[in-house]
């Protein structure tokens, strides 16, 4: 019986400490925040939030770890599924996490996510870099992986995308953002599949 109550419990923590570094990342900046503040935000003690995260940094590690977790189970990396459709689902995903987003990415943010979120785009990138609807022929890549300058280049375009689009009040629905920002990545990668 103390099983659930301590999963409730720990869930309820996590949720309380998350909406505090939202708010205080919004009031403050990720970098000026200290631990004190968010455990006082969110009215938990110091030892509640060392027994679930190591530092501010692992817990924004972990809020983006679960999300993107939760979207690839929802999309299947390996289906046969048109590629977009994955950026689909991550454009829904950073909809549904909007003020998250908007704080870690905003000019408040934090440096160290936006380097995280790069990467972790480049890792997606380079995963659809081997779909057969990425390839121009079977000896010519659409989509060179020869170096890491064009997921590089994406990746920061995404980014800036996602800024600008939550900055903006969402003007386009997630399938109208996706649509153009594969146009233009598409743009980029049948013009670097010219390139010897």
């Amino acid at each position: 019986m103390s099983q659930p109550i301590n999963n409730l419990r720990l869930r309820r923590t996590q949720k309380l400490l998350r909406e505090a570094l939202i708010e205080l990342i919004e009031e403050r900046g990720f970098e000026a925040l200290t631990i004190s503040e968010i455990t006082q935000r969110a009215m938990v003690s110091r030892a509640a939030f060392y027994r679930n995260y190591h530092d501010k940094y692992d817990l924004v590690e972990r809020i983006f770890g679960e999300a993107m977790h939760d979207l690839f189970n929802a999309v299947s990396v390996e289906g046969t599924e048109h590629p977009p459709q994955i950026w689909v689902k991550f454009f829904e995903h950073i909809a549904e996490y909007e003020r998250l987003y908007r704080a870690l990415l905003g000019r408040r943010g934090s440096s160290w996510f936006v380097l995280k979120m790069r990467a972790f785009i480049m890792d997606l990138l380079n995963t659809y870099a081997q779909h057969p609807q990425w390839q121009a022929s079977p000896d010519r890549p659409l989509y060179p992986t020869t170096d890491d300058f064009v997921p590089n280049l994406i990746a920061t375009m995404m980014i800036e995308s996602i800024t600008w689009w939550l900055d903006h009040g969402r003007p386009y629905t997630p399938q109208e953002i996706t649509t153009r920002c594969v146009l233009l990545a598409s743009t980029i990668f049948k013009e670097t599949s010219t390139w010897r």
